[in-house]
């Protein structure tokens, strides 16, 4: 038997105003976990800007349909000046930035012999400099207003383990939980809290992840999910609007004694590395087997 499935979409953790008069900040909100976690505070009450290099419409448009107040606001995270260009436009349009959740991340499969170095500088620029970017800015911010605050960043479990395939994405992910700890006890002092949120596998995730292959069809992304599900000790997989909830309690009045955390949100999946797990494949040969894949599907 499974873990048991959450509560139904639109159920609330907290109480329904626990952020009104809140501005949260969720950047890469306009898809995927991003948005399920944008559309999680806007439930509470929040004003949520969603910050974007351009995506940012699709999660808009989700929030106001359930009457939500939100704005799309453009940044590069990999710019310091486009970061502190986007705060400055949200302060215009919403008021300062209370809550920043760090979400923007960019992940592709690869062995690290057939990566090149741009593509590990880029992954590293979003994932790791950009998530310093923000949270910097944030907390300047903050600092100057003599204002508390709360950041989330989005990690991965595999930061803990190593990613073979993701090795740019794992190391990335690594910086930010040791940037989380560094963070927490610098700026608890002040009122500012840093929490990670580890997501496992949830099927919104956009399908360019490394959770599924890029190039699956609809069916053959179902038999993935399956294939996946056997792998969790939970039996399932998660929920996008779990996620939401975690994110949501973790930034809120209700968790104000807790900071420098990395939680991971995953069925209990990081911690089954032992003789019980799958047989090791060496990740060229899964790589290129998943690839050639892929490929016959397409031709299909």
């Amino acid at each position: 038997m499974p873990l048991s499935p959450p509560p139904p979409l639109g159920s609330h953790l907290l109480p329904s105003n626990a952020y009104r008069d809140k501005v949260v900040m969720v950047t890469g909100g306009g898809t995927g976990l991003g948005k399920a976690i944008a559309l999680e505070f806007a439930r509470l009450g929040a004003k949520v800007a969603i910050a974007s290099r351009k995506n940012f419409q699709g999660g808009v448009d989700a929030i106001e349909e359930i009457g939500g107040a939100a704005m799309g606001a453009t940044m590069d995270v990999r710019d310091p000046g486009s970061v502190a260009a986007c705060f400055d436009a949200v302060e215009a349009g919403l008021g300062p930035v209370d809550v920043l959740v760090n979400n923007a991340a960019g992940n592709f499969e690869a062995p690290a012999d057939r990566m090149s170095p741009n593509a590990w500088k880029t992954v590293v620029d979003i994932v790791l400099n950009g998530t310093f970017y923000c949270a910097r800015e944030f907390g300047v911010r903050r600092l100057a207003a003599g204002r508390g605050g709360a950041v989330l960043n989005v990690g991965a479990p595999y930061a803990a383990t190593g990613g073979p395939s993701t090795s740019h994405s794992a190391a990335a992910k690594a910086g930010v939980s040791n940037l989380t700890w560094s963070l927490a006890v610098e700026w608890a002092p002040d009122n500012i809290r840093i929490n990670t949120l580890a997501p496992g596998f949830f099927p919104e995730r956009d399908r360019s992840s490394h959770s599924v292959d890029a190039g699956a069809s609809a069916a053959n992304l179902d038999e993935q999910v399956a294939n996946r599900i056997r792998t969790i000790p939970g039996g399932r997989v998660g929920q996008a609007r779990e996620l939401g909830w975690l994110a949501t309690f973790l930034c809120s009045d209700y968790a104000n004694y807790l900071t420098g955390h990395v939680i991971a949100l995953d069925g209990g999946n990081w911690l089954r590395r032992w003789h019980g797990s799958a047989p090791f494949e060496p990740i060229r040969e899964s790589y290129d087997r998943r690839r050639q894949a892929a490929a016959a599907t397409e031709e299909t």
